[in-house]
């Protein structure tokens, strides 16, 4: 046997470390905080969307850029083979109705504390509270309760996350003892918009249901939710790569709204036809929800002096920035896909591989997330697994 280290108890290292041990090799998991997948659980609060049923070349489609170097691992092990994983554990699936995949327990802690067991039954060894802090010679060296400890290892597979909600363990400290790492930058977040003090008092915290967003081409139909700072929601965050990236570029970026995309221009004109009604009353009319009426008194009291009917089926709201990493979602950037060899493995440094969100990509929500984590958890053990016995 050898001894084969994983950092990181997230997601894409225990995969990692459940094949390898499954391979019969011995491992050990390291990780900063105290218990085992602290992320995983937290995102299992909201159903645990786990992947997603569309077919498999549209799914490749959201990774973007980064689909040429994620396809191989993801076509090795495809949401199909999650599901049978899943399943496995004891855990049983549904499909929504929006092809999103959920564990029928609607959260994560039954299938963590299944998973762990299994690995427990595998040999693999958990080591919380253990920091690490970059290599010292050829061993890992870590920070904990009892001091610097020195692991030496004959593979080591870095699975330690990229820098969003640091409070649970993934900070994107790593990254100065890598090179050839991409900048971290919040991925699937809100953004600030400069609410008047009214609005802000009346509506943050209301939904924005069934409406549709679009920026640069793109229309996405969906949710949003009124913050006191902005605007977030699953509709944002499938257009946030773009917003964040013009915000950048330009320090601002203009988001259109359709409050109400299942009704045409003459048919919403129609509604809005009303003598004597107040503009409030005529929009409620129109079938508006109370938060969407204000954004439109928002664009008129600002200054906005488009006819009620144009306003609603695209209404102007100005980004003024994205929500941090501490509330990101997931975060974009990481280890470059050039600094990795096909089987994931660190071109610099042989022997060590990595996997999961660490790497240089970034994904919409609905399941292309955890998706995307365990099959490179898988494709970096396989590909340890064969460096070891070559």
């Amino acid at each position: 046997m050898k001894q084969i280290a994983v950092l990181g108890a997230g997601p894409a290292g225990l995969m990692a470390a459940e094949i390898l041990a499954q391979a019969g090799q011995r491992v050990t998991v390291f990780d900063r905080m105290a218990s085992p997948a602290r992320k995983l659980l937290i995102a299992g609060r909201g159903g645990l969307n786990l992947t997603h049923s569309e077919p498999l070349e549209r799914f490749l489609d959201r990774y973007g850029a980064a689909r040429a170097a994620l396809e191989p691992a993801i076509r090795a092990f495809p949401p199909s083979a999650l599901v049978e994983w899943c399943q496995g554990l004891g855990q049983e699936t549904f499909t929504g109705s929006s092809g999103r995949v959920f564990p029928r327990a609607m959260k994560a802690s039954p299938l963590l504390r299944a998973w762990l067991a299994r690995l427990d039954g595998l040999g693999v060894a958990l080591r919380p509270r253990h920091r690490w802090t970059g290599w010292d010679g050829d061993a890992l060296r870590f920070e904990t309760p009892e001091g610097t400890l020195r692991c030496e290892a004959d593979a080591t597979l870095l699975a330690l996350g990229g820098a969003s909600w640091p409070r649970l363990g993934s900070d994107g400290g790593w990254a100065s003892w890598l090179d050839e790492v991409a900048p971290l930058r919040p991925a699937n977040m809100g953004f600030r918009v400069e609410w008047s003090p009214r609005f802000r008092e009346r509506f943050a915290g209301q939904p924005l249901k069934r409406i549709a967003l679009s920026f640069a081409g793109a229309t996405v139909r969906g949710e949003a939710m009124v913050t006191a700072g902005g605007i977030e929601g699953g509709a944002v965050y499938a257009l946030a790569a773009p917003l964040r990236e013009a915000i950048m570029r330009d320090g601002t970026a203009t988001l259109r709204l359709d409050l109400r995309p299942d009704l045409d221009a003459p048919a919403l004109a129609a509604k809005l036809a009303g003598r004597g009604l107040s503009l409030s009353n005529q929009l409620r009319k129109a079938g508006l929800a109370p938060a969407a009426i204000g954004l439109v008194q928002e664009a008129r009291h600002g200054g906005d002096a488009t006819p009620p009917e144009r306003l609603v089926k695209s209404l102007p709201l100005r980004l003024t920035g994205a929500q941090g990493l501490e509330r990101a979602i997931s975060s974009a950037g990481g280890l470059r896909f050039e600094a990795l060899d096909p089987r994931f493995m660190l071109r610099a440094r042989p022997g060590t591989f990595a996997a999961g969100e660490m790497l240089d990509w970034e994904a919409p929500t609905g399941g292309y997330l955890l998706q995307a984590c365990f099959a490179t958890g898988v494709a970096a053990a396989q590909g340890a697994l064969g460096w070891l016995g070559a």
